[in-house]
């Protein structure tokens, strides 16, 4: 039995989420277009007969310029510390020689695999070139070429992992997920649609608290505040006559049911927290 640690590392928007929830086969993660989307580690639990690996969405490495960004980045070193086997995630239209200063950066102690992504867009020619660059640092122990949107070259890409993976018993039940509560993910989802309908700073002005989550005979009832800084932006989310709001909760309550497998009555709130990203109070209180 082999048991252990994978945690992914890149910066924003290099595919971390999309390539979990291949691996996992199962959305558990979220997933934008836009930078910063992920702002927790999320780790979630993939058991084979003779395996069980944990494996770890991180938040994107960036510079932190508010406090939830420190949290962010806090997030990115305790997986550091932990893993038995690092994954260095890059778009494979990346420039290189910037990848390969965040990784070298990392100093990593855990074998590390450098997975090249997004190659289904890419020419052999620039797929070769970049697996001979980065096979070249001393970080690196290996390389696999993915498409994790296409989920091309995961089963491979676990072969990998398995190679660097230390014998041990399981660490969690064979049919958990994750160690996150569900209402860790409902947060989440409501975040993604966020992410999904609102432009410009809007999102990353945003926070969702989950404040109820029953389970009733026929339902869950979920309510849930969404957090802003001003007043202009508590407007945004709303929308003209709440048609914002009301589109929110139809696309959220959606993928809630499809999550939870059950019918969902969703309820959001829109409240005004200034600068509750610099505030660690506020941080504490909406799971950061």
């Amino acid at each position: 039995m082999k048991a252990g640690f994978v945690n992914i590392f890149g910066k924003p928007n290099a595919g971390k989420s999309t390539l979990l929830n291949s691996l996992m086969g199962e959305k558990l993660a979220i997933v934008s277009p836009k930078v910063q989307t992920t702002r927790h580690r999320i780790k979630t639990i993939l058991s084979g007969e003779d395996y069980q690996l944990i494996i770890s969405d991180t938040p994107g490495i960036i510079e932190p310029k508010y406090k939830l960004h420190e949290k962010m980045m806090q997030a990115v070193k305790s997986s550091l510390e932990d893993a038995d086997v690092a994954l260095l995630l890059t778009d494979i239209k990346d420039d290189q020689s910037e990848s390969d200063e965040i990784f070298a950066a990392l100093k990593l102690k855990a074998p590390a695999i450098v997975v090249l992504n997004k190659v289904d867009i890419a020419s052999p020619e620039k797929v070769k070139q970049a697996t001979e660059f980065y096979l070249s640092k001393s970080y690196c122990k290996d390389v696999v070429a993915i498409s994790a949107l296409k989920n091309a070259g995961t089963a491979g890409l676990l072969d990998t992992i398995l190679k660097y993976i230390p014998e041990g018993l399981p660490f969690y039940d064979s049919d958990d997920l994750s160690d996150m509560p569900t209402k860790f993910f409902v947060g989440e989802f409501i975040r993604e649609k966020i992410f999904e309908l609102y432009q410009e700073e809007v999102p990353y002005h945003t926070a969702v608290l989950v404040q109820e989550f029953k389970e009733k005979a026929t339902l869950i009832k979920i309510t849930a505040d969404i957090i802003v800084q001003r007043e202009t932006q508590k407007g945004i989310i709303i929308g003209e006559r709440g048609s914002m709001i009301k589109k929110l909760g139809t696309l959220a309550r959606v993928q809630l049911e499809e999550f939870l497998d059950r019918k969902v009555f969703l309820e959001l709130f829109v409240k005004v927290r200034p600068k509750w990203r610099d505030n660690d109070i506020h941080l504490r209180e909406y799971g950061y």
